[in-house]
């Protein structure tokens, strides 16, 4: 199971050098093999694999390309109902395609077509490598993940917990100071799960009385960010007096308390605090002063009161005393204030105890400020990968201000950065300006490869895009799906975010542009997928931007609800050679598992050929049917919210631990440290950003 993790998060894997000399042709099938689904391996690993037994070796091959098929989706048989696609769908005439969708949706059988020859594939494919990797480098993966400056995953949280129920030492993977209070919450409660730590190491990471309900919810199953609500589980004995114990000594925690007080109240009732009679009396008068509604000034209630009555600079004052929140209101706070100069003062008074993340954003929420942008866009707490988008109405702030404030981030960071080790010489690749930094993976998909909400990657060589679907029905936790419907589509706007056309079930193909679909399919008891062609340089001519690649779960159950749902993309020049379904050249391919039943994986810059990486999730119900149809307008919002995002970039951050940490130099070549697209510390290394460069 380790080499499982380790390949699907840092293409590497684990093999003892061995006493043998393994045949060649051995050797050379495997690569072979492995080549089909768009991987090799490096030099340093075919030489420690050439040293296994042939037993050995088998036992890792078969391994291996089952990992492999599971991470590009070539797991599953791809039958789609025009096995000749595309050519197929392009050339059938209208009466053909309506009889056979009719005949599909009343029998709910498919055409049976013969598969004529195909040629082999033409592409060339850039393979993937996997490298030889090592005991301490996984393990220093999964301490990065624990000690992540934003939230994880649900992939991740699988991999900490896999590791804390398997290792017997864990010296090597927990961290002194685990940054975030999730992650602290899920890590303590599997540790408590695999009776893996002692009341003094969860006193160490737990400090406040939300991290102890974060605690609770974790023990429970629950969504330790808090954006919903976790129905308790019954504690036993001992895990009752650790929560209260926990609690107890924590410091103002009525205050803390309060700012979920109706969860509180029910887990109060399963603590039973008063069958303690000469214990936890703090504990005692917090719940007394929840149940029973007695008054209690807090933090947010004094801030709130100043900005109304006595003024932004009394405000500010009062929030000197928490810096975190301090930069959180600072807009607000030079938005109602006649005198900023004050407000800037205070706030480079208390910067450098503003936490990175939050230094990060302020810096360049303040350099994008006054650019007249249509929409602010907000990514809200929770387990479902939704986003927020409102008109922006906010009045400009002085350019000066703004400057100001910058200018105090930046000096923070910098000072900041450099008491951490020394870079040498710094390589910074500029391509990293299009990657958002990651803070929160929260929400993140199971992915090929994870990236940040709206970063930008540039298109591989090819003309033809190919978005490919698969889905089954059958049972979840004992519950039967019933049929499930799950839709394709790719709807495409021009430079306004103008409908254009549409390529779906209900137009399988375009008269416009070169743009094919495989065939709606209604049901999947054994499986199913539908795939869409887009010829980009027929959607440039033809007026198009932007394409947004949607499912539609057509029949209504969300997505979590199902067995199994991913969708992914390939690139293609020669769209009729191969297999309809080629597995070298998956681009990406994204679990699709949310509470949800839309979902918007990516969005296509066809002009700058860029691919917007989205893995959003849509939760309005549709005008009428769950289709393309039927959610135009929230679409649109979606699409010009994620294309016009302005978040703290990795280039900005890079370019700060170089000045800081180094001397940049203008060539990787010439670089100690390089941060690159490709090489290096990439984008895609988010574990170890979170960990090391969101210090």
């Amino acid at each position: 199971m380790r080499n499982v993790i380790y390949l699907r998060r840092a293409k590497k894997l684990i093999v003892e050098p061995g006493q043998h000399r393994l045949p060649q042709p051995y050797i050379a099938t495997a690569m072979k093999n492995i080549e089909y689904l768009g991987f090799t391996l490096s030099k340093p690993l075919m030489e420690v694999v050439q040293t296994m037994s042939v037993e050995q070796f088998l036992e890792l091959y078969h391994q291996l390309v089952t990992d492999l098929k599971l991470l590009i989706g070539g797991n599953v048989k791809f039958k789609p109902m025009y096995p000749n696609f595309p050519q197929q769908v392009m050339l059938a005439n209208e009466a053909e395609l309506y009889i056979n969708a009719i005949l599909h949706y009343i029998t709910l059988q498919l055409n049976e077509y013969d598969a004529l020859e195909r040629f082999p594939l033409l592409d060339q494919v850039d393979l993937k490598v996997i490298e030889l990797g090592s005991e301490a480098d996984f393990n220093y993966t999964i301490r990065n993940v624990i000690g992540a400056k934003g939230s994880i995953s649900a992939s991740d949280q699988a991999d900490v917990e896999w590791v804390i129920a398997n290792y017997d030492d864990l010296s090597s993977i927990l961290r002194d100071e685990i940054p975030l209070k999730e992650n602290v919450a899920f890590v303590v409660g599997a540790l408590l799960k695999y009776e893996k730590a002692s009341t003094k190491l969860v006193s160490k990471y737990i400090r406040t009385a939300t991290d102890v309900l974060r605690l609770a919810v974790a023990l429970s199953d629950g969504d330790v960010s808090l954006a919903n609500t976790t129905k308790f589980r019954k504690f036993k004995r001992s895990e009752r007096r650790l929560l209260l114990e926990l609690l107890e000594q924590c410091g103002n925690r009525v205050e803390d308390m309060l700012r979920y007080k109706h969860r509180w109240i029910r887990l109060g009732e399963i603590l039973h605090p008063a069958e303690y009679k000469h214990k936890f009396h703090g504990c005692k008068e917090a719940f007394d002063i929840l149940r029973n509604n007695k008054p209690y000034a807090t933090f947010n209630s004094k801030v709130e009161f100043a900005l109304r009555h006595q003024g932004s600079s009394l405000a500010a004052d009062i929030l000197q005393s928490r810096p975190g929140e301090f930069a959180r209101r600072l807009d607000q706070l030079l938005r109602t204030n006649e005198n900023n100069s004050v407000v800037i003062e205070k706030f480079a008074a208390i910067a450098e105890q503003v936490a990175t993340p939050v230094l990060l954003q302020v810096r360049a929420h303040f350099a994008n400020r006054n650019k007249g942008h249509e929409l602010r866009t907000f990514f809200p707490k929770g387990n479902v990968a939704k986003a927020v988008a409102i008109q922006n109405t906010l009045p400009d702030i002085d350019g000066d201000t703004c400057e100001a404030i910058i200018q105090t981030c930046k000096n923070t960071l910098l000072n900041r950065f450099a008491e951490l080790p020394a870079l040498g010489d710094v390589y910074v690749d500029v391509r990293l300006k299009q990657y958002v930094v990651p803070f929160s993976q929260r929400s993140a998909s199971k992915a090929l490869r994870t990236l940040v909400r709206g970063s930008r990657i540039d298109l591989p060589e090819g003309d033809t895009i190919r978005f490919f679907l698969w889905w089954k029905e059958g049972q979840v936790d004992g519950t039967p799906t019933g049929r499930v419907d799950i839709d394709l589509s790719a709807v495409m706007y021009d430079e306004q975010w103008q409908y254009v056309e549409h390529i779906s079930y209900t137009n399988l193909r375009s008269a416009q542009y070169k743009a094919a679909h495989s065939g709606d399919i209604t049901s999947a008891p054994h499986g199913a997928c539908e795939f869409i062609d887009m010829d980009i340089p027929s959607v440039v001519k033809y007026g198009g931007r932007y394409i947004v690649a949607t499912l539609y779960s057509f029949t209504g159950q969300a997505y979590c609800h199902l067995p199994e749902c991913f969708a992914g993309w390939m690139m293609r020049q020669h769209p009729n050679s191969g297999e309809i379904f080629e597995p070298s050249t998956v681009v990406d391919r994204i679990d699709i598992a949310a509470d949800t039943t839309i979902a918007i994986p990516i969005i296509l810059d066809v002009v700058e050929r860029k691919m917007i990486w989205c893995d959003l999730a849509l939760k309005q119900h549709p005008n009428y049917f769950n289709n393309v149809e039927g959610n135009q307008k929230g679409m649109v919002l979606m699409g010009k919210a994620i294309t016009t995002l302005t978040k703290p970039n990795l280039y900005d951050l890079f370019m700060l631990h170089a000045e800081a940490r180094g001397r940049i130099v203008q060539h990787a070549d010439d670089a100690q440290t390089v941060f690159s697209v490709h090489e290096g510390v990439t984008p895609f290394d988010i574990s170890t950003i979170m960990a090391e460069y969101i210090a």
